[in-house]
């Protein structure tokens, strides 16, 4: 009989993952992308910077870096593309002379966004220090604004880059979805969240005789998800494995990334005691899945086609 996590573990308690090293025998590691509202990029950086030392670089008004904190480099940004007049791929370049003005004027209505680089599991505590000190300092936001969801966002370096491993790792998220939605997910964070993977991608994914090899994983994904708008977005590790297949056939900025992007779940800056265990957790649960091969098989089985 299946038992709950929390039951066994404080809410804070962060899961290992059930492959913690990757093929290369480097430990497997994950980017935190965390949305909040309220608090000013410049005064969520300096208190980052206070309790992770490092030092304070500004990119521009919207943006603050910090370099060699104890996580490692970090950002704190506007989460808007207009705002920042020196990156690559500014969506409207004649507004670039005006980024600071745009910024300011929709700050109110645009959330900010904390970005890690990768780093170990074992370091995921940190987060939530931080986001204790970010709360402390006036950061706010549970879950959405009537605009969008805040986003907590992780990005996960796959054990391996084997057809048979990815396919078994989107298997496993397929299977769980509706119960990671169910958990994870109320009121505007539903409303908000990414639709789900087209009913009959997922009626072929799951079906007994898929057995694709790497550009076929991809194509199929690629053909029926052109879009970062799902709740297991893959489309960054495609473009990174495959750029020529795969950019002339979306649209929009992505960055190409070997890692798995997991973009479901909701961040909740403001309410005191939340934790990013809960989500990471329900990540490592799909991990589990995918690591048992009979657990998965029988799972897949069970699945009947809508």
């Amino acid at each position: 009989m299946a038992v709950r996590v929390s039951t066994l573990l404080p809410a804070t308690a962060f899961l290992p993952l059930p492959v913690p090293l990757a093929v290369s025998g480097q430990p497997r590691r994950v980017g935190v992308e965390v949305e909040f509202t309220r608090l000013s990029e410049r005064r969520a950086a300096e208190r980052i910077a206070r309790e992770m030392g490092g030092t304070l670089r500004e990119e521009d008004p919207h943006a603050f870096h910090i370099i060699g904190s104890r996580l490692g480099d970090l950002c704190v940004e506007l989460d808007m593309r207009h705002a920042h007049p020196h990156r690559d791929g500014h969506p409207m370049p004649r507004l670039r002379p005006h980024a600071g003005l745009i910024g300011a004027a929709l700050r109110p209505f645009v959330p900010r966004e904390l970005v890690t680089g990768p780093i170990l599991p074992g370091d995921l505590g940190e987060m939530d220090d931080l986001v204790r000190a970010l709360r402390e300092e006036g950061a706010g936001g549970d879950g959405a604004t009537v605009l969008g969801s805040l986003g907590l966002h992780f990005n996960i370096v796959p054990a391996s880059l084997e057809p048979s491993a990815l396919l078994a790792m989107l298997r496993a998220f397929l299977l769980s979805e509706p119960r990671l939605r169910a958990q994870g997910l109320t009121g505007l964070s539903r409303l908000h969240a990414p639709p789900p993977y087209p009913q009959d991608y997922v009626d072929k994914v799951l079906g007994p005789g898929y057995r694709p090899d790497l550009e076929a994983l991809c194509d199929d994904y690629v053909g029926a998800n052109p879009t970062r708008s799902r709740a297991l977005d893959l489309l960054p590790l495609f473009l990174e494995l495959f750029p020529e297949r795969v950019a002339p056939r979306i649209s929009g900025k992505v960055k190409p990334r070997a890692a798995l992007h997991y973009r479901l779940p909701v961040a909740r800056v403001g309410r005191p005691g939340w934790s990013l265990a809960e989500d990471w957790n329900r990540w490592v649960e799909v991990e589990r899945l995918a690591a048992d091969p009979s657990r998965l098989a029988a799972a897949v089985a069970r699945h009947r086609p809508v």
